[in-house]
């Protein structure tokens, strides 16, 4: 009997031998393919940045009051790379072929964008990233950085990429998307984001304009000037935007936190007290009067009564005033009475005419900014409910709206008012104009920290630091002179 016993498990371990590790290394309780929509989906909500969330404190468009949550300070540390999100996009490539689409389909040419959008948002918010060498495993586990410019060309490279197959794509009709809870699988609407998007990234490069190997001034005059080649956005309806409903997505500013939050934020000087200084009608939209303000005599319909708080206010002063009744809340019936809300925009129409308008007044291209500049102002007065009829002249004969005849005071007008676009909508675009630009001017003290400097970058994963070290140092010292991790730092595109 013992010998039979012994030899049932003598046979038992020949046969588990005999099978790979491999086979042994799959999870039977997580599924191993996936289809390439559902992964779509999930890129798509990598891609969302929330109204109201804290890069928009940032961007000087509300303040927190309320120390215990929240403040206003540019004390950042470290960030996260992008590289799980970019793992799901070549997942989602490799999906798409195995389930039978041809090598040029829907996700591949979509996965192209993607990889330009996660690689250009995260270089600007750290400079040089791995690239040629990230994303290769256990192969190569210290992946050296290449340099921000690098980034940038090979995101150009690849927008242009998917730009030519959803040319090919839309000219046969394609229709296998599945997954867009963005544009619905529109891939017309997709090739309009793609060459838009194209235009925002050549036009965060404008201190590189003569750079002769980027070449971004004949780029963006490319893509201006042959709309058949290069589709761009014509109207609100093309927006790349999250709409929001009353269930799973639900506006973060509802009915259900009014009392958790409205008295904890207030509007931003930065943007409301600019509102208010054009005499802009959306001032009524996005804001309510200043209790002190309605107290003393005015009425909601005077500009006068919206008062935002500076970004640079110490949070005790801020909060005190809050109390008082100097500041403007943020809008009850616009923000906090449904649970829609509006749409975020993640890339824009109105963007789109600014940046436009500031490259012909930079002088890329050939065009009438002045016409791109009314555009980009009235989409964003129609996109927050402000009436363009009845309104818009007396709003545009201001000295300070009407398009200037000197350049110079042209193009900050542009700035500010691409700014006052931005309210809410496409994430850090707002803080990287201004980093680029310096329009608007953003406001600082003892409530934004940092010795009154606005921070210009993050900090590198901490984990660099031990795992890939020789590389992170290299980065640092190439980039800033040192191995210091500054976020005070300038990177190469804003030198």
């Amino acid at each position: 009997m013992k010998k039979i016993l012994l030899f049932v498990m003598v046979l038992a371990v020949a046969l588990s031998s005999c099978q790979k590790f491999e086979d042994l290394e799959k999870d039977p309780n997580r599924p191993g393919e996936v289809p390439p929509s559902l992964l779509f989906t999930n890129i798509l909500y990598s891609v969302y940045y929330s109204p109201w969330g804290d890069e928009q404190r940032w961007n000087q468009y509300y303040c927190s009051n309320y120390a215990y949550y929240d403040d206003q300070e540019y004390d950042w540390t470290t960030t996260s790379f992008n590289y799980t999100q970019m793992k799901n996009v070549n997942q989602m490539i490799s999906e798409a072929t195995r389930s039978g689409l041809p090598e040029n389909n829907p996700y591949s040419a979509l996965g192209k964008f993607f990889k330009a959008y996660f690689y250009v948002d995260m270089s600007l918010k750290l400079g040089d990233v791995p690239l040629i060498d990230a994303l290769k495993g256990l192969e190569n586990t210290t992946p050296k950085y290449d340099t921000q410019k690098a980034v940038f060309k090979q995101a150009l490279t690849w927008l242009e990429e998917a730009n030519s197959d959803l040319q090919v794509l839309n000219n046969n009709l394609d229709k296998s998307l599945a997954g867009d809870f963005m544009l619905g699988n529109d891939l017309t609407k997709w090739q309009k984001v793609v060459n838009t998007y194209k235009l925002r990234v050549l036009i965060t490069l404008s201190k590189k304009e003569t750079d002769a190997d980027l070449n971004i001034k004949k780029l963006f005059a490319d893509v201006v000037t042959n709309p058949a080649k290069y589709p761009v956005m014509t109207s609100l309806d093309d927006n790349l935007k999250f709409s929001y409903n009353s269930s799973t997505d639900k506006y973060p500013l509802n009915q259900d936190n009014y009392g958790q939050t409205a008295t904890r934020n207030n509007m931003a000087a930065t943007y409301l007290n600019t509102l208010v200084s054009l005499k802009d009608p959306r001032t009524f939209i996005v804001a309510d009067p200043a209790p002190a303000k309605i107290k003393a005599g005015l009425t909601a319909a005077d500009y006068e009564a919206y008062v935002g708080a500076s970004s640079g206010e110490s949070l005790d002063d801020m909060s005190t005033k809050m109390l008082n009744g100097e500041y403007s809340a943020i809008s009850k019936s616009k923000y906090y009475s449904t649970y829609f809300g509006e749409p975020c925009i993640q890339i824009g129409y109105s963007e789109l005419c600014f940046n436009i308008a500031e490259a012909i007044n930079r002088g890329w291209v050939s065009g009438n900014a002045e016409d791109y500049y009314i555009k980009g102002i009235q989409s964003s007065w129609t996109f927050h409910g402000a009436t363009v009829d009845g309104k818009w002249d007396t709003y545009y004969a201001q000295s300070l709206v009407k398009y200037s005849t000197t350049t110079s005071t042209a193009l900050t007008q542009i700035l500010t008012q691409k700014y006052l676009a931005f309210f809410q909508n496409s994430g850090w675009e707002a803080y990287n104009n201004n980093r680029r630009t310096g329009v608007p001017v953003f406001l600082t003290g003892a409530g934004t920290a940092n010795s009154g400097r606005i921070a210009k970058r993050w900090q590198y994963p901490g984990s660099e630091r031990t795992t890939n070290a020789d590389n992170y140092n290299a980065a640092l010292t190439s980039q800033f002179g040192s191995k210091t991790d500054d976020i005070n730092s300038d990177m190469w595109i804003i030198k």
